[in-house]
């Protein structure tokens, strides 16, 4: 009684233990050991988006290798950038301009002109200053700063980036105030430029990080955030932080825009476009510089020129972002639309583009993520490890399950920018499948040998893979199926026993019983017993098999052949074997139907056998051929079914309609004749001579009926006295109880039934 108990149990303790693997995955993914990982997959989600057009017009103005060429070797005075600033911001009529640049104290080339270094202060410093009305231009100079690490909500460590520094006073000494931008007025003081922005290199290709500093007048923010505000025309104080999101909050109260924060201070940049793009346009800083120099020309046609240049749509209402592009400067990083590194300047495109259009990218909320990836570990690593016979089913399955998931979070991400996890999921589902399939390798094996241990000695190698491939252990104990029981018999063993001494007995049984067993597995039936000389076999059990009678008729017909090869070779070996050896013949009967079949015995011995009626009329089928001459015998079930799977190619001859001993409803009967292939011409005339006949007997035309039987006995395949072994045939049956009823005819109501005296 603990057996199925046991059954039970290790299925779930095992569930129980793989369980575990996605729960491992699940905390490396909670602590940020993927991050690096699921990145790398959110960048090939980019790749296969591919770029998109974004609602702002944004323009690069490189300083490359021809303006290096061109103005000088790095660094520059400052009259460079306030010649074109100056440029853009009053006859370009660009919304924003923002320099990529720290232009700090120390940010001079030694070797300059002080009068030209202090010249370009002035001039930078008069733009930033006095431009009418007097107010700040629309433009952000750039500081650095250096961030610390923190320990964030959720047990990660993060960088003190965008949008914000901790300014707990008890915590400033973690932070390295930021790098101002400056210039050098005419007095030689230092004066901080009024509109400034910071810039940070980034940990990631997905992740914008940078921050603000307290100092004690105002707030740093990010580059990419006083651009966002100048593009709206917002005043500085338009920007207010809240510990999940950044407001841009116009005058009147309104919020312009939100950015949705990931713990506290991290916002993900949605990269629209590559940098060498359709969607970037660019101009080298060298061009823009020498057109600003135009408006400034005495030659009324170069002002023109110059006009005419910054006139242009390019320009209007745009976003300008000034930023070193050329090699040399190494300020370059990579982007996940960029097979090699790009101008850190893109990452300031890319982010404001985020901002601006509000598209930013969404995730799972962690525990629906950490549902998810359990759930689908669960489900896709159940289809890979079952078994049996679905198995190789249900492990596509799998596959195909997991790569919709995979194809789903690309089309998910493409269409709506929504991060589906895809790192933990993969990871968890290949490692608990894997695991899962090794352990089910190894249950299998235990199974197989054992399974091989108990029908091993039974049925065919072949049958006891398709248990075994079939996954479900033998219903052991009894249960009904529907098979075909086959019992066989030596005609007249008792006489070989007399004439043979044991030794030789048992190895010409064990010859006979060899041949047999071995047709009846090849077939796929299953050896119940040898009683003596007698095999017991069942087709359809212990595994399902449709087409269980066809099999057992062709087996029957293969006992027979081979079992007159046998008798050849027995004759061939001379004096070794008795003249009745070479008369061996076997008679088989067959029955289809619902038996009990298990594991029958008593607690310390039993045997997997069958039981019930339709095996007993099995067993009368067997005896009962020998009534009727013949050496194979059906009931109707068998032929019925036979047909149904094997249509004509098993030749039955009907021999009537009989009472077996025992039973009270009659029962018809066919004599398995043969296979197609084997029956000959002169056969099959006989069976229709026959048929006729028995139409004349069931007519009570007992004449008719005796001139059909004798055409008949004339061309039957066995015949006394000629055939080895044989005694009757069907033909001379039907005469003696033709004649009998021509003498003493049956009653009036009878239907032709005849009741078998014998077993």
């Amino acid at each position: 009684m603990a057996r199925p108990k046991k059954k039970t149990t290790l299925p779930i303790l095992r569930w129980l233990l793989l369980l575990t693997i996605p729960v491992g995955w699940i905390a490396a993914s909670h602590v940020g050991w993927l991050d690096f990982f699921e990145n790398r997959t959110i960048d090939w989600r980019f790749q296969h988006r591919g770029e998109i057009e974004a609602p702002v017009k944004i323009v690069y103005v490189d300083v490359d290798s021809r303006s290096i060429g061109d103005i000088g070797n790095w660094p520059w005075t400052r009259h460079p950038f306030a010649a074109v600033a100056e440029a853009l911001v009053k006859n370009g009529h660009v919304r924003a301009v923002g320099f990529d640049f720290v232009l700090s104290p120390q940010g001079k080339a030694q070797s300059a002109d002080v009068n030209a270094l202090r010249a370009g202060d002035v001039e930078l410093g008069r733009f930033a200053y006095k431009l009418p009305p007097a107010v700040p231009p629309p433009v952000v100079f750039a500081a650095s700063f250096a961030a610390s690490e923190f320990r964030a909500d959720d047990g990660k460590l993060r960088t003190r980036g965008f949008p914000l520094v901790d300014t707990d006073p008890r915590k400033a000494a973690e932070i390295e105030p930021p790098e101002r931008s400056s210039i050098e007025t005419p007095s030689g003081k230092f004066v901080d430029l009024p509109s400034l922005g910071l810039i940070d290199s980034l940990n990631s290709g997905t992740r914008a990080v940078a921050a603000w500093a307290p100092s004690r007048t105002r707030e740093f923010y990010h580059l990419s955030l006083e651009l966002a505000r100048l593009y709206w025309e917002l005043p500085p104080g338009a920007i207010k932080r809240f510990d999940d999101r950044i407001d841009f909050v116009r005058a009147d109260g309104i919020v312009q825009a939100s950015i949705p924060l990931l713990d506290r201070q991290i916002v993900e940049v949605n990269w629209f476009s590559a940098w060498e793009s359709p969607y970037n346009p660019r101009e080298s800083f060298s061009v823009v510089y020498s057109y600003a120099m135009m408006l400034r020309s005495k030659n009324e046609e170069e002002r023109k020129t110059g006009l005419a240049y910054f006139a242009q749509d390019d320009w209007k209402d745009a976003i300008v972002l000034i930023g070193p592009v050329d090699r040399l400067l190494q300020d370059l990083a990579t982007t996940p639309l960029d097979d090699e590194p790009v101008p850190k300047v893109g990452v300031h495109g890319n982010l404001l583009k985020t901002i601006i259009s509000g598209l930013y990218l969404e995730r799972l909320p962690t525990w629906p993520a950490h549902g998810l990836v359990f759930g689908l570990s669960v489900l896709i690593s159940a289809f890979a490890a079952a078994g049996g016979a679905k198995g190789a089913r249900t492990k596509l399955t799998a596959a195909l399950l997991l790569t919709a998931y995979i194809s789903i979070a690309f089309e998910v991400f493409k269409n709506s920018h929504f991060v589906l996890p895809l790192t933990a999921p993969i990871g968890a589902i290949f490692t608990t499948s894997f695991v899962a399939i090794i352990w089910q390798l190894i249950e299998e094996e235990k199974q197989k040998g054992r399974i091989k241990g108990m029908f091993g000695a039974y049925v065919s190698p072949d049958l006891v893979e398709n248990l075994i491939e079939s996954g479900e252990d033998p219903r052991l104990g009894g249960h009904d199926a529907e098979i075909t029981a086959y019992f066989s018999d030596i005609q007249g063993f008792s006489t070989f026993s007399e004439k043979l001494e044991s030794g030789p007995l048992v190895e010409l049984m064990n010859e006979y019983l060899t041949a047999c067993t071995d047709i009846v597995q090849g077939e796929g039936g299953t050896l119940d017993k040898y009683i003596g000389d007698a095999v017991v076999a069942m087709f359809g059990a212990p595994i399902p098999m449709p087409d269980h009678a066809y099999r057992a008729c062709v087996a029957t017909q293969k006992v027979l052949r081979k079992l007159a090869e046998l008798r050849a070779k027995w004759i061939a070996e001379g004096s070794k074997w008795p003249e009745i050896v070479g008369q061996m013949q076997s008679r088989i009967g067959l029955n289809s139907g619902v038996c009990m079949i298990g594991n029958m015995g008593s607690r310390s011995r039993f045997n997997y056998t069958m039981m019930g009626d339709n095996v007993n009329l099995a067993a009368r089928m067997e005896s009962g051929a020998k009534a009727w001459g013949v050496y194979s015998m059906c009931s109707d079930a068998t032929k019925l079914a036979c047909e149904q799977h094997g249509g004509d190619h098993v030749v039955f001859r009907p021999l009537g309609r009989i009472i077996v001993k025992g039973r009270t409803k009659a029962v018809p009967i066919y004599e398995i004749v043969g296979l197609k292939e084997d029956v000959t011409p002169r056969t099959r005339e006989c069976l229709a001579l026959f048929e006729q006949g028995l139409a004349k007997y069931y007519a009570r035309d007992w004449d008719g009926a005796l001139a059909l039987f004798a055409q008949s006995r004339d061309l039957e395949a066995n015949v006394p006295g000629v055939t080895p072994g044989v005694m009757s045939n069907p033909s001379l049956v039907y005469l003696d109880i033709t004649a009998d009823y021509r003498r003493e005819p049956p009653p009036e109501n009878w239907d032709g039934v005849y009741v078998m005296k014998e077993k």
